[in-house]
């Protein structure tokens, strides 16, 4: 992983497979001090507020795709992609870089404060999948059991099961590992031990995963 510079946090991200616990965890570490953005979130700021977005997309689906509000409805666009591998890599194509840059741009108005933070934190769902850990300085997977993972899932199971990585592959190449099986308190309680490392590796000026 490449070392921060001094001037800004350690970038971390969150990832791990649907329904691992990932946004639970993102929250574990927001409350505990960390800026945190999601890149749901991102998403939900592009299709709000991006007027190119809105015409790519009304360019490939129809006016079908857009709310009452004249904005592109989420739902509505998932339903034209689902089971269509072409359209989905068309969307996560176009969505993926503008998602990049607003990270990008978030993390260097955090360095910009007068008292940085130490560490900023974002979830990441198709990390490895996409290339994007290059960007981060610390990655902590997220997972738990097939059977667990479905009982917690919110959204119908598609094609983008079949693309992730398997979770071996994530933990080997993570810096931090937690297999999400037990109580909130039990994940709170992990993440403010990883918080205070990523604490104290931002303050050594050290990157390098544990011993």
């Amino acid at each position: 992983m490449p070392r921060p510079d001094i001037h800004r946090p350690i970038a971390v991200a969150i990832t791990g497979g649907i329904g691992a616990g990932k946004s639970t965890a993102l929250a574990a570490f927001r409350a505990h001090g960390a800026p945190t953005v999601s890149s749901d979130e991102i998403v939900h700021h592009l299709l709000a507020s991006d007027d190119a977005v809105r015409d790519a997309l009304v360019a490939r689906f129809g006016d079908g795709i857009l709310g009452d509000d004249g904005r592109p409805d989420r739902a509505a666009v998932g339903r034209r992609v689902f089971g269509d591998a072409d359209a989905l890599a068309w969307l996560e194509s176009l969505l993926h870089p503008l998602v990049s840059g607003e990270y990008l741009r978030w993390r260097e108005q955090l360095a910009g404060l007068p008292d940085p933070p130490d560490v900023c934190v974002t979830e990441v769902p198709l990390l490895y999948e996409v290339g994007a850990e290059e960007r981060f300085d610390a990655v902590v997977v997220i997972t738990a059991p097939r059977q667990l993972r479905e009982q917690r899932r919110r959204v119908p199971r598609d094609d983008r099961d079949d693309r992730l990585l398997p979770d071996r592959e994530k933990i080997r190449r993570a810096d931090f590992h937690y297999v999400n099986t037990g109580t909130y308190e039990d994940l709170d309680a992990w993440v403010v031990e990883t918080l205070a490392e990523l604490r104290r590796r931002a303050r050594a000026g050290d990157t390098s995963p544990p011993a």
